[in-house]
């Protein structure tokens, strides 16, 4: 692997399997780890998701200390479904309602600071389908054995479909022909980074509560822009997790997520647009 492909000495690239969750627990000393799940009309899978993580990593092994989904405005069972499977469920509308709320997926993020605990928090999309548990100790191995470290992504094989009929590397598509291009062109400090998109990633609380946060698609993207800006990119780590897959979107709902990531880019990068997405200022600011 090439300097490039490993990034900055500090953070750098590492595989899920470099720590034991034995030897995680005992870095934690003291400190305490949330798992976030963000969700909307997820039934299908969010249970899952719970279901496994809690069994692995809070009964069997007590890695973490609460699982946490955040329900953005479902009309199906995800709220009833995540509750049966372990999970502490909050209704993302009802948390704060003196802040009032909008919907998306960085809003149920950011509203998770006002309902969690943990000192280190990991999220995790609720649509998975081929995953597995090392997911949150690969996560955190970097936060909690390297100081320096402030946010680690994970980056994966991502297969178009799953099962037989999966087509490998063909998965990510907003990743390759948005996400990445643009960073390439903008933020090349940051072109070292597989899948900057990666919904599978961990963070201190600390700094996640520092940062502004668009209420939709773009949060990953915006979070690692800030935080090179803020820490440096040594601040941040990329984790190997395996493969993984999730249900796909159509192109329509893929062009509407492009978009968010486009103007959220383009204005970190000073550039102006008609389409600015909303978003949260830092929870700091508003405890």
């Amino acid at each position: 692997m090439s300097d490039a492909e490993r990034g900055p000495a500090q953070g750098g690239t590492h595989r899920w399997r470099d720590w034991s969750v034995g030897a995680l627990i005992a870095a934690k000393a003291g400190r305490s780890v949330s798992l976030v799940v963000p969700a909307r009309n997820e039934a299908a899978t969010v249970g899952d998701v719970v279901s496994r993580v809690h069994d692995a990593l809070v009964d069997t092994e007590a890695l973490l200390d609460e699982i946490v989904v955040i329900d953005s405005d479902s009309t199906d069972a995800t709220y009833e479904v995540a509750e049966s499977a372990g999970a502490t469920v909050h209704r993302a509308a009802d948390i704060r309602p003196d802040l009032g709320t909008v919907a998306g997926k960085g809003e149920a993020m950011w509203k998770s600071m006002f309902v969690t605990r943990g000192d280190f928090v990991v999220f995790m999309d609720a649509d998975l389908l081929d995953w597995d548990t090392h997911f949150v100790p690969g996560l955190l191995g970097p936060l909690l054995t390297q100081s320096d470290v402030q946010l680690v992504k994970g980056f994966y094989e991502r297969p178009m479909g799953s099962g037989d009929a999966a087509v490998p590397f063909e998965g990510g598509r907003v990743t390759e022909l948005v996400a990445r291009p643009l960073i390439k062109l903008l933020f090349p400090e940051l072109s070292w980074l597989h899948q900057p998109l990666a919904g599978e990633w961990a963070v201190r609380r600390e700094l996640f509560e520092s940062l502004s946060v668009p209420t939709g698609y773009a949060v990953e993207l915006a979070a690692l822009i800030d935080t090179a800006r803020g820490h440096g990119v040594d601040a941040i780590a990329q984790v190997d997790l395996g493969s993984r897959s999730h249900r796909h979107q159509s192109l329509r709902d893929l062009s509407g997520m492009a978009g968010q990531i486009m103007a959220a880019a383009l204005e970190r990068a000073g550039l102006e647009t008609q389409a600015r997405e909303v978003e949260r200022p830092a929870v700091q600011e508003v405890r």
